[in-house]
C-alpha cells in the first residue's frame, strides 16, 4: 500500500507540468473566439446579477435577504457558485472522451484530463470572484474575520467537484446518454441552491434544499460574507459529502481507467 501511495506521488509530481499545461491549454480553448477573453469571466456574471436583481427585486418586491446581504451580492454569490460546480462537472464529464485521440497515442494518467478540466474552472472561477469583491465594497458590505473563513466552503466545493467530476468522467465513457441526465440533475440542484430567492421564506419544502450540498456550501459562503459565520450542520454535511465523493470517485476512476481504451 505505501509502494502505491508512493508511485502515485511519483506519477503526479512527473506529469505535473504536463497537469499545468492542459489547465491553461481549457482556459485558451474556453475563450479562443471571444473578443474580450478572459474578461467575460467578469462581465458575464456582473450582467447576470444585474438582469436577476432586476427581475426578482421588482416581480417578487424584494431588495434585500434576511441575514444582511444585499440582493445583488446574495445572487451574485450563489450564481458563482453554482456556475463552477455545475462547469467543472460537466468539463470532467467530458474530458475523456473529448480526449480520446490522445489518450490512443500517448500514455498520459487519464486521471489529468478530468482534474485539468476542474482546475482550469476554478481558476476563472477565483478570477470571477472579483466582481463579487466590486459589488460588495460597493454596496457596503461590512467586512468581517468570516470573510477569511469563506475559503473553507470554496475549498470544500472544489473537492466536491473533483469527486462528482471523477464519477461522471468514468460513467460518460460507458454510457453517453449521462451527459444529458446530468443536464437534467444540474438543473434540479440549480433550483434547490436558492440563488435567486430566499431560503428562509420556505418551510415546507427546506428539506430539499438541505439534501443539496452545494446549497449548504453556498449557504456557509454566504453566511461567511456576512459575518454570520458557519452553519455547522451544513459544513459537517457538506464536508463528509467532499470527502466521501473524491474517495469513491477516485477508486472508481482508478479501476476502471484501464477499460477506457476499449470504448473510445
Amino acid at each position: 500500500m505505501n509502494l502505491s501511495k508512493i508511485h502515485v506521488i511519483a506519477n503526479f509530481r512527473k506529469y505535473k507540468y504536463l497537469l499545468s499545461q492542459l489547465v491553461v491549454k481549457d482556459i485558451k480553448l474556453k475563450y479562443r473566439r471571444s473578443y474580450l477573453g478572459i474578461l467575460w469571466t467578469l462581465v458575464e456574471p456582473l450582467l447576470t446579477m444585474i438582469v436577476l436583481t432586476m427581475v426578482f427585486s421588482t416581480f417578487l418586491g424584494r431588495n434585500g435577504i434576511k441575514g444582511g446581504l444585499p440582493f445583488p451580492v446574495y445572487i451574485l454569490a450563489g450564481r458563482l457558485l453554482y456556475s463552477f460546480f455545475s462547469g467543472a462537472t460537466k468539463g470532467a464529464m467530458k474530458s475523456v472522451r473529448g480526449s480520446a485521440a490522445m489518450i490512443k497515442k500517448v500514455y498520459v494518467p487519464k486521471y489529468m484530463y478530468p482534474l485539468s478540466s476542474i482546475l482550469a474552472n476554478f481558476i476563472t472561477f477565483l478570477i470571477s470572484l472579483i466582481v463579487l469583491v466590486g459589488v460588495s465594497v460597493v454596496l457596503k458590505v461590512q467586512p468581517t474575520w468570516w470573510m477569511i473563513a469563506s475559503v473553507v466552503p470554496l475549498v470544500i466545493l472544489l473537492c466536491m467537484s473533483v469527486g462528482v467530476g471523477l464519477i461522471l468522467a468514468t460513467f460518460s465513457v460507458f454510457f453517453r446518454d449521462l451527459e444529458y441526465l446530468w443536464g437534467v440533475a444540474l438543473m434540479l440542484i440549480m433550483y434547490t441552491c436558492a440563488i435567486f430567492y430566499d431560503a428562509d421564506r420556505l418551510s415546507k419544502y427546506k428539506w430539499l434544499l438541505n439534501c443539496n450540498p452545494v446549497y449548504g456550501v453556498i449557504r456557509n459562503f454566504r453566511d461567511c460574507i456576512s459575518g454570520a459565520g458557519f452553519h455547522l450542520p451544513s459544513l459537517i454535511y457538506t464536508s463528509v459529502f467532499g470527502i466521501v465523493t473524491v474517495i469513491i470517485g477516485v477508486v472508481l476512476f482508478y479501476k476502471k481507467q484501464d477499460e477506457f481504451i476499449l470504448h473510445l
